[in-house]
């Protein structure tokens, strides 16, 4: 038994390190292939897709996770059924709403069906996934997150590799709607194999209703932080161009390749430490954490950069189109505000841990503020810098609340800056 577990973790690490490796070589590929005008588009509709998930997801997950886990499965298909029911709902209102984007000409319209098809399969996937995490099944969720965000594009490298047809914005789109749709038919059988019953009553509106008042917090510190991980595209292509913002989406997608790698390497295994040290009162449990916690992230930091700013030089090169040498300055600042995000996420989730979300979601609410009043600012020294200073500049002000609250509000005996907090006191 320990060795078949053992096994099947070492492939769940192994099909999640792939995934985040495809990213990585997909927005290479697509550098290198196709034009800067059409990257620059491909990194909208990344942003679009990935902001209205949380708009038609409502972060009921939140909510609905814990359902599942608490409720025997005889009960799962009322639940799966009355979130399927808010689903349908959220699309009827949000998708009119969306399709704004197009009709203003931020996106092109001939992508719209595409954008509608791909959000749909990525957030029954999402769900699919989450589920599947929560009935102890997290292997098929990563299977599930292999197709529908690695395969198809290590697939689509390899085709615009032999076929010079296929290097077109259209190619992507149809590559990742079919690897969503993969994704989803697997989801899927395995779903009608777990036995899940319930389908048959009646749609629990009370408990939707509920559900919302929980989520909806939470939603509002999510829309704000992903706001800014959102509105920044669009505004610096309003402010430089199309072109120039294929330099921006290839170098923010290589800066947020640290974020990745710290989420499933350093984050998800020791903030769960945190929260049981938590709940069990282990002030030394808690520090201890904390203390790994911000030196792998500090070390991660360092050794990105470095080997960022090594290879640099090489990447350019290879990617041959003038606009992403001429702009190279712009990765520079996005690793550095990335940087800064990633070390706000030790007092985040040591505020998480405590169960103190109001603070969480003030300092997500008040970076974006930041945010969208320093775009305007900086745009009158350098437009083109505007928004990686105002990213630099907005997540420092998270950073800040952050570890302001995490050393006012928590307890001294688990803190692991116990002078500074001294000071601050006095």
């Amino acid at each position: 038994m320990k060795n078949a577990f053992n096994y099947s973790a070492l492939i769940n690490v192994g099909l999640r390190g792939s995934t985040l490796i495809s990213k990585f070589l997909l927005i290479f590929a697509l550098a290198h292939f196709l034009s800067p005008a059409e990257v620059g588009v491909y990194g909208l509709m990344v942003a679009g897709v990935s902001y209205a998930l949380y708009v038609v997801g409502l972060d009921f997950y939140i909510y609905s996770t814990r359902e599942v886990i608490r409720l025997p499965r005889e009960q799962w298909g009322l639940i799966l059924k009355s979130q399927a029911c808010l689903s349908l709902i959220l699309y009827i209102v949000f998708f009119p709403l969306i399709s704004i984007v197009f009709i203003w000409g931020f996106l092109p319209l001939q992508f719209l069906v595409y954008f509608f098809i791909i959000l749909i399969l990525e957030h029954l996937n999402q769900e699919l996934s989450r589920l599947l995490i929560a009935a102890s099944h997290p292997l098929v969720a990563s299977w599930i997150l292999f197709f529908r965000s690695g395969l198809w594009g290590v697939a689509l490298v390899v085709v615009m590799f032999f076929s010079v047809e296929s290097r077109a914005l259209v190619s992507v789109l149809k590559a990742w709607t079919l690897g969503g749709a993969v994704a989803l038919v697997l989801g899927c059988v395995v779903l009608a194999k777990m036995g899940i019953s319930g389908w048959s009553q009646k749609t629990d509106w009370s408990w939707i209703v509920k559900g919302i008042k929980i989520a909806l917090p939470f939603l509002v510190a999510t829309l704000a932080l992903r706001g800014i991980q959102t509105i920044d595209r669009y505004w610096f292509e309003s402010l430089v161009g199309l072109e120039t913002l294929a330099a921006y989406v290839v170098f923010i997608g290589m800066s947020n390749a640290l974020l990745s790698f710290l989420d499933a390497g350093v984050f998800a295994f020791l903030y769960p430490i945190l929260v049981r040290a938590w709940s069990e009162r282990s002030p030394k449990v808690f520090q201890w954490q904390l203390k790994k916690m911000f030196l792998q992230t500090v070390l991660c930091v360092v050794a990105f950069g470095c080997i960022s700013a090594l290879f640099l030089p090489w990447i350019l090169v290879w990617l041959e189109h003038a606009v992403y040498a001429q702009n190279s300055d712009i990765f520079f600042w996005l690793i550095l505000a990335t940087s800064i995000f990633s070390m706000a996420m030790i007092p985040h989730y040591a505020l998480y841990a405590q169960g103190k979300d109001r603070h969480i979601i003030a300092s997500h609410v008040v970076g974006l503020v930041v945010f969208l009043m320093s775009v305007p600012a900086f745009s009158l020294v350098d437009e083109r810098l505007a928004v990686p200073w105002s990213l630099c500049f907005s997540f420092l002000v998270v950073l800040a609340w952050k570890a302001l609250s995490y050393l006012v509000s928590t307890p001294v005996e688990y803190q692991i800056y116990r002078h500074v907090n001294k000071v601050i006191k006095e």
